[in-house]
This record gives C-alpha cells, sequence and structure tokens, in this order.
C-alpha cells in the first residue's frame, strides 16, 4: 500500500504545475519564474528537455484541468512564472497522438512548478492541450486525490488503514486503476438475466454463483470467428469509447459460433425467449435434426407436423358439428331434366383433346388418350392419379368438406366450367346465360390407399344466372351421414355451396347425398332411369343482394367476382367482392325484417348488414383470417393488397402496393398471406407467390417461388403448411412452406422446398416431317411468310396434343437430382413463351383437399377441360396416421346411433324460419 501511496503521490506531483497555471494562479515574479526554471533544467539533466514519454506520462493529459484544487490542498505547490528561459525551453511530446483532439484549439502553455526534494528526476512537463472533461463522472487524478485525502485523515485520526483486496482494484501495468464501467454493466445485466430465469428452475444456480464475471468466459480467437468481427477491446486502453457501448454474453456467444449477423435473434431456449414480437430468427435446425422417411431434411418437415397438430387442436375447438338446421334439401325444389331439355346447358364439346401422360420412373410408351364427356381413366395402380373431363376450361373448383373422422365418406368436388372452349370473359357489365354446376363423386379417397372406384359425375345442376365467377362450400356443421333417415321429401345433407354469379347474384343451395337424390327420382320414375347423367333444375335456399327495401341496387355495382365463407363458427357470415370496388358483409342468420324479405317469386332474398368500398375498382379477390371473425383481406385492380378490420372499415389497417393480384390464401397459423401475382406489371424475375406479413411481426415480403407466367391459382392446407399453385405454362408446383413466425428473410435455398407434380405441353402429332408436309398443305410455302399459330381451339387439336410430365410423388429422396426439378429450376423465371398461340396446356385452378382423410390429395384443371387428382404420398408420416385413427374413432362413436329415427326438429326449425319472413309486394 506504501508502494501505491507513492506511485499515486508522484502522479500528483507530475501535473502541479499544469493545475496551477489552468486555474489562474499567475502572480508570481520574474524572479520565481527563474529560479523555478533553473531547478527544472538540473532535475531534468537525466532526460533532457524535462519530458517523460513513458507510461506515467501519458496518463495526465486528460483529468489534470479537474483536480488543481485538490492537489493544492494535499501538496504545496512553488510558485510559477509566465516566462522563461531560451535555453531551457520545454518540448512537445512525441509519444502517441490523442485520439479526439479538439480541432481549431490551440494548447494551453504550463510551465511546471520546483519538485520536492523527495521526487525523481523523471518528470513530465509537456504541453498538454485542454480537454473537456466528460459530464457526470469523476476523473481519475481526482479519484486519486480522494483517496489521499481519505487515507491522510486516517493517519490523522490513528484509524489502522485496510488492506484492498487485489480483485477489487485492479491495475494497469503502470499502475493506473483499469475502467471498469463495462464490467459494472456486464454484471448488472447478468444479474438482470439471473432474476428473469429464477422461475424457470435456474434460481439455485444462480445463487450459487452470483459473482460470476462475464469476462471470465474465454473468448474465441478473431482468426476463428465466421461470421461478423469485433475488434477486441483493449484492457488497458485509454479510449473513452470502449466504455460506451457493451455486448451481453449470450449475444457474444452466439456471434462466436457464427450465427447469422445483426438481424438475429439470441441464442436462447424456448422458455427464455422474450414474447414481444421483434421479427428474430431463430434456426430450426437444432429442433429437428436428422432427415425424415421421405427423403427432406426435418428441419423442413419439423414444421409441417407442428401445423397438423395445431389444426386439429383448432378444428376442435372453433368448427362446429351442425349449423343452419333449416337448410335442409327437400327433393320438392329438385327438378328432373331431360335429355332434350339439359342441352342447352351442357358443354359444347363431347370428346376431349388428345392426351398422353409420362410417368417418371416407369419404362413405358404414354398412349394416346381421348375421353368423353363425363368420362374419365381409371386410377394408376402405382402412382394413383386420375383423369376426368368436364367438358370445358374449368374457372371454379372446390372441395367438399367433410368431418376429420369420416374416413369411408366419398370426396366431392365442385366443377364449373365455360360451354365453349374459345368463350371470353365478359366484365363491364353484368348478363346472365345457361351453366352447369358439376358434382363429382372421386370415391373414397385417402392417404394410403389406392382409389377403388373411378372418378363420376354424381349428379349437375342447371342454371340460368351467368358463369359462375367464385364458389366456396361452408367450412364446417353442413355434413352428414349419406344413412341418416329423415322423413320424405327431406334428403341427407351433403353440403352447403355459395356460388358468385356475372348476373351480379349470390345464391346458397342446400345439396343432398347423390344416392339419397337418386332414390327419390326412382320413386318418382317407374320406369328406367338415365344413370348416364343426371341435371337438375333447383331453387337455391337463400339469395344475396346488395341494396335494400326501400331500394333496390339493380347490379349496379357490377359483376360478384369473389366470395368467402366465415371460416368460423357459426359461419353465419358470408362476404363479397363486386366490380365497383364494393365489399358488403351478410349475416345469413338475421330475423330482422328490414335484411329478409320474400320477392314476388317466392324466394327469401337477404340483404347486406354492411357494405364498404374497399378498392377503387374491382375487387378481385377477398380472404378471411382463418383464426378471426373481424380480420379480413382484399386484393383489387388498383394493384393494392388491402387488410381490414371489419370494426371500423373507414380505412384500413394495413396496405401494401403490389402487382396484380390473382389469389390470396390467409394460412391458419401464421399473421400473413400467401399472394399469387400475375406477369402484367411485375418486374422480370420478382413475380410467383409471396408471403407478405401483416404488419404485426414487421417482416419484409418473402420470396416463396418465382414463376415465368401468370400464377392463374394458388391453394393453402393447413394440415401440410403447404402451397400448391398453377401457371399459364402449364407446370404445378408444390412448395414445402417454413415456419413464418421467425424471420423467413434468412432461410436459404428456398428451391428445395419446390417440386414439380406435372407439367403440361402442347407437342405436334406424328414427326416433324410429317408435321412439315401438313403445314405445306395447309398454309401453302412456307417462304411466303412465318407459319401462323392456330388461334382457335378447331385449329389447335388437328396439330397438337397435350403431353403430361408426372413426377415421383412417392419420395423426395434425391430430388434435386432428378430431370424434372432440374428442369423446374432452370426454366422459372427464362425460357420461351408462345403468347401467339392458344393456351390449351394452361392451369386455371388447383386445390388441396381439406379433410384429414384425403389432406394430401390434390385438384387440378385447366383450359383444356381436363381435370387431374394426384396424391402428395411423400408428405405422409405416422403423426397423420395416428391423427386419423383416433379421429375416426371419436366419429364412429358420436354417430353410431345417429339416422335411427327421423329428425322432428329440423322440420319445426323450417317453418320458425319462414314465420318472420316479410312479403315484399
Amino acid at each position: 500500500m506504501a508502494s501505491a501511496v507513492q506511485e499515486e503521490g508522484r502522479q500528483g506531483e507530475e501535473v502541479q504545475g499544469v493545475c496551477q497555471d489552468q486555474t489562474g494562479c499567475q502572480e508570481g515574479s520574474q524572479s520565481h519564474v527563474h529560479n523555478d526554471t533553473e531547478l527544472l533544467g538540473d532535475s531534468g539533466s537525466g532526460d533532457p528537455g524535462g519530458v517523460n514519454n513513458g507510461e506515467d506520462a501519458r496518463d495526465t493529459g486528460q483529468d489534470e484541468q479537474s483536480s488543481c484544487q485538490t492537489l493544492d490542498s494535499t501538496q504545496s505547490l512553488s510558485e510559477s512564472s509566465n516566462s522563461h528561459t531560451p535555453n531551457n525551453r520545454v518540448r512537445r511530446r512525441v509519444g502517441r497522438p490523442r485520439k479526439h483532439p479538439e480541432p481549431g484549439r490551440p494548447p494551453a502553455s504550463s510551465v511546471p512548478s520546483m519538485p520536492p526534494p523527495s521526487t525523481s528526476s523523471e518528470k513530465n512537463e509537456e504541453l498538454t492541450p485542454k480537454t473537456q472533461k466528460k459530464r457526470g463522472r469523476k476523473s481519475k487524478v481526482e479519484l486519486l486525490a480522494m483517496a489521499l485525502e481519505k487515507e491522510r485523515e486516517r493517519q490523522e485520526a490513528g484509524v489502522p488503514i485496510e488492506n484492498t483486496p487485489a480483485e477489487d482494484l485492479e491495475v494497469t501495468s503502470g499502475g493506473r486503476p483499469k475502467r471498469r464501467a463495462a464490467t459494472v454493466a456486464r454484471k448488472y445485466l447478468q444479474a438482470l438475466v439471473e432474476e428473469l430465469s429464477s422461475h424457470h428452475g435456474k434460481s439455485a444456480q444462480t445463487e450459487s454463483q452470483p459473482d460470476k464475471k462475464v469476462t471470465a468466459r474465454p473468448t474465441q480467437k478473431p482468426g476463428k470467428v465466421r461470421k461478423r468481427k469485433r475488434r477486441g477491446s483493449d484492457q488497458d486502453s485509454d479510449d473513452a469509447t470502449a466504455d460506451a457501448d457493451f455486448i451481453p454474453e449470450i449475444r457474444e456467444e452466439a456471434e462466436s459460433e457464427g450465427e447469422p449477423s445483426e438481424d438475429d435473434s439470441l441464442s436462447l431456449d424456448d422458455e427464455d425467449r422474450d414474447p414481444r414480437p421483434r421479427a428474430p430468427y431463430q434456426s430450426v435446425k437444432g429442433k429437428y435434426p436428422g432427415w425424415a422417411a421421405n427423403g427432406l431434411p426435418n428441419s423442413i418437415m419439423g414444421p409441417i407436423w407442428s401445423c397438423t397438430a395445431a389444426t386439429k387442436d383448432f378444428r376442435e375447438e372453433r368448427y362446429s358439428s351442425w349449423v343452419f338446421p333449416e337448410w335442409i334439401p327437400t327433393a320438392k325444389d329438385w327438378n328432373f331434366l331431360s335429355g332434350r331439355e339439359a342441352e342447352k346447358y351442357l358443354p359444347q364439346e363431347e370428346t376431349s383433346p388428345a392426351f398422353k401422360i409420362s410417368r417418371e420412373g416407369l419404362k413405358e410408351v404414354p398412349d394416346l388418350h381421348r375421353i368423353p364427356r363425363f368420362g374419365c381413366l381409371p386410377a394408376h395402380p402405382e402412382r394413383w392419379d386420375t383423369v376426368f373431363f368436364v367438358g370445358g376450361p374449368v374457372w371454379s373448383m372446390e372441395w367438399c368438406p367433410c368431418p376429420d373422422g369420416a374416413m369411408a365418406a366419398n370426396q366431392y368436388a365442385a366443377v364449373y366450367c365455360n360451354r365453349g372452349m374459345d368463350d371470353r370473359h365478359k366484365i363491364m357489365g353484368t348478363y346472365s346465360e345457361p351453366a352447369l354446376l358439376q358434382i363429382w363423386d372421386l370415391s373414397a379417397l385417402s392417404y394410403d390407399t389406392c382409389p377403388a372406384a373411378p372418378a363420376r359425375l354424381a349428379y349437375a345442376l342447371a342454371l340460368e344466372d351467368g358463369c359462375i365467377r367464385d364458389m366456396k362450400w361452408c367450412p364446417s356443421g353442413a355434413w352428414e351421414l349419406p344413412s341418416t333417415s329423415r322423413k320424405s321429401p327431406l334428403m341427407p345433407r351433403l353440403g352447403l355451396l355459395a356460388a358468385a354469379f356475372s348476373s351480379a347474384k349470390i345464391a346458397i343451395y342446400s345439396l343432398p347425398h347423390p344416392d339419397a337424390l337418386l332414390a327419390y327420382r326412382k320413386t318418382q320414375n317407374k320406369g328406367a332411369v338415365d344413370t348416364e347423367q343426371h341435371i337438375y333444375q333447383v331453387h337455391s335456399v337463400a339469395v344475396l343482394k346488395l341494396g335494400s327495401i326501400q331500394a333496390d341496387h339493380d347490379g349496379r355495382s357490377g359483376q360478384c367476382l369473389c366470395l368467402d365463407w366465415l371460416p368460423v363458427d357459426p359461419h353465419n357470415v358470408l362476404a363479397a367482392g363486386f366490380y365497383d370496388g364494393t365489399v358488403a358483409l351478410w349475416n345469413l342468420n338475421t330475423k330482422s325484417v328490414l335484411q329478409r324479405v320474400r320477392s314476388p317469386n317466392g324466394r327469401v332474398v337477404t340483404y347486406p348488414y354492411h357494405c364498404f368500398l374497399a378498392h377503387d375498382s374491382i375487387v378481385r379477390v377477398l380472404c378471411w383470417c382463418r383464426a378471426s371473425g373481424d380480420l379480413l383481406v382484399t386484393a383489387g385492380e388498383d394493384r393494392k393488397l388491402k387488410l381490414w378490420d371489419l370494426r371500423k372499415t373507414y380505412e384500413p389497417a394495413n396496405t401494401f402496393r403490389r402487382y396484380l393480384s390473382t389469389e390470396v390464401c390467409w394460412p391458419l397459423h401464421y399473421s400473413g398471406v400467401w399472394v399469387a401475382e400475375e406477369s402484367c406489371y411485375a418486374t422480370y424475375g420478382q413475380h410467383g407467390i409471396h408471403y407478405i406479413d401483416s404488419g404485426y411481426l414487421g417482416f419484409k415480403p418473402f420470396f416463396v417461388a418465382p414463376r415465368k407466367g401468370t400464377v392463374w391459382s394458388m391453394s393453402y392446407s393447413d394440415w401440410l403448411n403447404t402451397c400448391v399453385l398453377s401457371d399459364s405454362t402449364g407446370e404445378m408446383i408444390v412448395v414445402l412452406l417454413p415456419d413464418t413466425s421467425l424471420n423467413p428473410a434468412n432461410l436459404k435455398r428456398t428451391s428445395d422446398r419446390r417440386f414439380p407434380v406435372h407439367r403440361a405441353e402442347l407437342v405436334p402429332f406424328g414427326s416433324e416431317k410429317e408435321d412439315a408436309e401438313a403445314r405445306e398443305e395447309g398454309n401453302g410455302d412456307a417462304s411466303n411468310g412465318p407459319i401462323r399459330e392456330p388461334q382457335t381451339y378447331g385449329e389447335l387439336v388437328k396439330k397438337y396434343c397435350l403431353h403430361f410430365h408426372d413426377m415421383d410423388l412417392r419420395t423426395f429422396k434425391n430430388a434435386q437430382q432428378r430431370p424434372s426439378v432440374k428442369r423446374m429450376l432452370a426454366t422459372e423465371t427464362k425460357g420461351p413463351m408462345s403468347l401467339d398461340k392458344m393456351p390449351l396446356e394452361s392451369l386455371h385452378k388447383v386445390r388441396l383437399n381439406p379433410n384429414l382423410s384425403a389432406q394430401s390429395w390434390v385438384l387440378s384443371a385447366g383450359h383444356a377441360g381436363l381435370v387431374r387428382a394426384h396424391c402428395l404420398r411423400a408428405m405422409h408420416s405416422p403423426i397423420v396416421h395416428k391423427m386419423a385413427q383416433e379421429s375416426q374413432a371419436q366419429f364412429a362413436a358420436m354417430f353410431v346411433s345417429q339416422g335411427a329415427a327421423a329428425d322432428e326438429s329440423v322440420a319445426t326449425a323450417v317453418r320458425h324460419s319462414t314465420e318472420t319472413v316479410v312479403e315484399l309486394l
């Protein structure tokens, strides 16, 4: 301690002359100055000029001004003068330059005072620039002076001096105390972390080592850091900026291990993560190590398994077992049409275009097929895919939902197609024309078995309201067992289907099971029943229109182009978008006499309870949030994507300026939407499928799948966390989506998540020589001009056929080495496109099955009128199998006794529903 006191006293003596000059003590005489200078020159004979460039000389420059008065009180200072002789001029220091000099300020001239006899000849008399002291803390010289003062007072009072432990006072090699601001801050932060984690069972460990220092952890060498490098801090440095910032230990460990930099989150366990939305990135590789049985890493399949379990829990909690009991199909509303009567509703083409199918891994020569109208090919025994022909270009298609445990139930799909192959859509005004809505029975599909029976047309609805722009089934509670016994003329209900027409009308149909409808028809017709086709005219159970009782809107908002059913129980709200940008909301359970009236033709008409202007022009698509009844997303012709809170529709909750959107899906598990886009107005290579965060987590748009053509359709499965898309080039892609609750911008190698399902291309008949001869016969000499590509369906099918290329979907092992995947990656954003030829290969609609028993089946259809069904067998997992078995057992326990007697409550519900209807004259 005595040596430390002497060293501290020596440091105080070195700066006393500077302090005397800076505090204005300049009243000495010329003789005193001369004497002081001579003494300084004699004492500095060992060091010419009196300059000391050692460790102690560098440490006295910054804080000397503030310690002058303290040094005067502890030690007598010699008098100073304002002049000194030329022979003893003070030299400038040639040591290390200052890091933060004050620009434009000349250094203050200072004359050192006469040292006491006990001091040595190594003194610092350099010219030190005046540095402004930092506010809010004391300098080292002040601290040393205060320590000396306290020590002197203790000696005078006779109090023994306590020895300071070595670890409490850390000094440099020159004897100065180290700066401890960063160390204190790290200790404080460490204490906070230990306190917050104490409720997770870590309190015992933190209490046993409360004083553990963060700096005691061995640091990694700078050369071993693979990512961002930080400059190593010098513990002996005087740089004031070293105390300004500090980084906790957890962040240092994440950076030393090579984690993604700057935007990445802390490497904490699940229970220690900050619950606030801060857009972190947390890798799933550590959570799902290894490889799955389908050949993909578990880091890709892990989020899919998590979504499967979460979807099951959500459906049990928010789905309904029975809704709209008054809308039971009755045979009185169904009128059977003869062949002559149904002719004007049928599609014009009686035979499909020629096509052939090549399957990856099978060495077989593809046969050329032509299917009759409403015909089907049997399922392939090894790949399970099937195809059927509906008669025209398909623009609307939806699976019928059923309960999770109905494993043995048949799967149905509603399909609408144009009557003619060359028909063009008119959207400027409303119009009505004959149309046919087809209900297809695809038999009992399962994720692990081949279909036992081919697809067939169950029945079709002959309609007069024009083109069907969009249609949706009621999500749950509308399906019942085909064996349910009801009093005649009531029939068991298959589902409730809402359709949006080009006449600006929305109609809801209560559809029965095909077997019940066929049984009723046999009772009415005593003779033979035509089983080839079943065409019916039917009355809708509800008609939705814009306007009110006093003022009929009369189609002034234009066509209804999109609609969606409220996805959560009780499914009583339906939203629709119109040509003029209006979005309307209907309450299907309303009893208000102002919203529910009976028209002169006897039908019940419902008017909306709320309307608002969502876009400047056409509302192309809208979609509900799958977990809430208050949030809605819309996309319009104004190239804007808007998120709405229906409790305050005077302004959107969020707006995104994007390209023209063709379809939007809002996943159940994430706070964002998947958007499919047209190639029009899009930057080259930047259109396809994007994930857009709603604004809650603050993520940037994530580019999922690039395409070179227009993405006409997209479908998302909550069971599989998977998206399928189809485009104008005839290719259908499946994309295994990541966990978008984490920041997807840091996701690497997104191409490993995309796989082609099948691809369609137009190929000429026969060899190239025969094709050239056919062109010469049809168009004359080729040298007269360019060969004209066929512009109509009749011209095209004479020269071309469709060739489908299917990928082996049984496994994804070595998928990146397969020719189909390599071709997909090579032609995603580049390649030739025939824009002057009729796009017969284009795919307009694609839909994933929403039911648990058939969640891996997908339908795709396009301009050719061919609907194909594929099973994504590689997506099957033991988790799905176990969940399906549990749901089947639960379903059997619930419905084992149903159907024994007629449901009397249904008829009562029908009578009560008609009593509150007001007749409109």
